[in-house]
């Protein structure tokens, strides 16, 4: 369940105390640069998440002060959604763009000096990254691009996290906090030349998240099969199909599964009840109407256009 926290309705004198509290309850002691927006919080199982709008310039300090008060033995990620900044730590200092992401340990004093931004971050005890400390903080305020290689697909999951805060129970949050941490994990390794000394078990899902975003992107094409999808992660079809066994599933019933879902919440939306049901299944690529209408009648009980005028 995700809690908003706003100082609208304060009067300005008293903003900035509020402020402190809120941040340091919510996340970690700091005393903040200016007075933000908005403030989302929620979990994902052992993962925090927050999601800070400012629409001015501002930013935050984390002292040795703070620190001896409360030393929880936390990660930070940022992943900048909008806006720019320079994040510090030690003796570097990462340049921020939107998209970008950048690890930060909260046992150590750090500062953020950005513009008019959101950012969301994810917050997780560092006993829970099997990296070693002294290498991790080789990456502490170090960009880490948004746009290429495992950190592209943080970005996007990252970014996605608070508008979904409300929508999962506790076991799928804890499902999806994990998976962000595995991801995490591989990306910080890749950077540190250590992949080889990630558990197995964590390259596997990691893996998997990646083969899943893959197919969401992808679930418009006819052609979408097992073969161009372990092509696209040089990976073997026999491994591909290994890997969905741990899935209790495989790979052709969840691509029919994401489409379907993808055709039914179209199927129930007003703004699209002119289009052609047959149009809004060749768009997820399911061409063939009749097979289309039977496989929607089995996973949904109705014909598509029966659900469509029930409402969905």
């Amino acid at each position: 369940m995700s809690v908003v926290f706003a100082a609208d309705d304060l009067p300005l004198a008293s903003r900035t105390e509020y402020w402190r509290d809120v941040l340091g309850q919510a996340l970690v002691p700091l005393d903040p640069v200016g007075n933000p927006d908005r403030l989302v919080v929620g979990q994902a199982g052992a993962v925090g998440v927050g999601e800070l709008s400012d629409g001015k310039p501002g930013g935050a300090r984390r002292t040795a002060k703070h620190i001896r008060r409360a030393d929880p033995d936390l990660y930070k990620v940022d992943v900048l959604v909008h806006g720019h900044g320079v994040v510090e730590q030690g003796d570097r200092q990462a340049h921020v763009r939107p998209g970008d992401l950048t690890l930060i340990d909260l046992s150590r004093p750090a500062t953020w000096a950005m513009s008019a931004m959101r950012c969301v971050a994810v917050i997780f005890p560092r006993e829970l990254m099997p990296v070693r400390a002294e290498d991790a903080a080789r990456l502490a305020a170090v960009r880490i691009p948004g746009d290429t290689g495992p950190g592209a697909l943080i970005s996007q999951l990252v970014r996605r996290l608070p508008s979904h805060l409300d929508d999962w129970n506790e076991a799928a949050g804890a499902r999806l906090g994990a998976a962000v941490l595995d991801l995490i994990t591989v990306a910080l390794a890749a950077r540190l030349d250590q992949l080889g000394k990630v558990p197995a078990e964590t390259r596997q899902r990691a893996l998997l998240q990646r083969i899943y975003a893959f197919i969401e992107t992808r679930l418009s094409d006819p052609e979408l099969s097992p073969g161009n999808i372990a092509a696209a992660q040089f990976i073997s079809v026999r491994y591909l199909h290994r890997l969905f066994e741990t899935e209790q599933t495989t790979v052709a019933d969840w691509v029919r599964q994401r489409r379907l879902e993808r055709c039914r919440r179209d199927l129930a939306d007003p703004e699209l009840r002119a289009e052609p049901v047959g149009a809004i299944a060749a768009r997820w690529g399911l061409t063939n109407p009749a097979h289309f209408s039977r496989l929607f009648r089995a996973a949904y009980g109705a014909a598509p256009r029966e659900y469509r005028m029930r409402g969905g």
